[in-house]
């Protein structure tokens, strides 16, 4: 007697979902959230508009996960930059990450976070508020870095944590609209080490 079947086998899914998603970010990076369509989406991705929904849901939600991916890959150098023993070591490493990661040769310059949806329409509003938090969100952790600078005698007394990091991430958002403008790392750089000359010291 035959065994009974619960269901049938799943068929695999044909593709490798990180590898589309690795693709989709640099997507979005190059495009901006609606200047990528979804012709273009999935045509970078390789696979057809029901795979990519299947797989990864709208055009919002993949535009999250590929914001998520930026985040721990491209724009990890935040994270790293904190652990920096002094403050002005923390902020010379976000703004030379800032420049190394806009200026890169094979992937698409400027910042997905800042330019991702800059303008959006009503339909691309949530990412445009999405990326304004996840803007706001690297202030507040720079911010708390700083607080922790000042309490360990690190920055002046008189020191303005929430100045100083809004100073820092004002300079890392206009690094990535110059670099998508074009400007060279080389210059990029004399420009963060300037900025850098009038930090503050104990």
């Amino acid at each position: 007697m035959g065994t009974k079947q619960s269901g049938p086998v799943g068929r695999p899914r044909g593709f490798d979902a990180d590898e589309a998603l690795e693709r989709a970010m640099l997507t979005f990076w190059e495009h901006g959230y609606e200047g990528a369509s979804l012709a273009t989406l999935t045509g970078a991705m390789g696979i057809s508009a029901k795979s990519m929904y299947a797989a990864f849901g709208n055009k919002e939600e993949l535009f999250r996960r590929a914001l998520a991916r930026y985040t721990e890959g491209p724009s990890a150098y935040l994270a790293r930059a904190l652990e920096e023993p002094t403050a002005r070591e923390v902020a010379a490493a976000i703004l030379a990450g800032t420049v190394r990661t806009t200026t890169r040769p094979a992937q698409p310059h400027g910042c997905l976070g800042v330019q991702g949806a800059l303008a959006a329409s009503a339909a691309g509003s949530d990412v445009r508020d999405l990326l304004a938090a996840w803007r706001n969100d690297g202030c507040c952790r720079v911010r708390d870095r700083f607080v922790r600078a000042r309490e360990d005698g690190d920055l002046p007394p008189e020191s303005d944590p929430v100045l100083l990091a809004r100073y820092v991430t004002t300079l890392v958002f206009g690094i990535a609209v110059q670099a998508a403008s074009g400007v060279d790392r080389e210059e990029l750089q004399r420009m963060a080490d300037a900025a850098l000359r009038t930090w503050p010291l104990c």
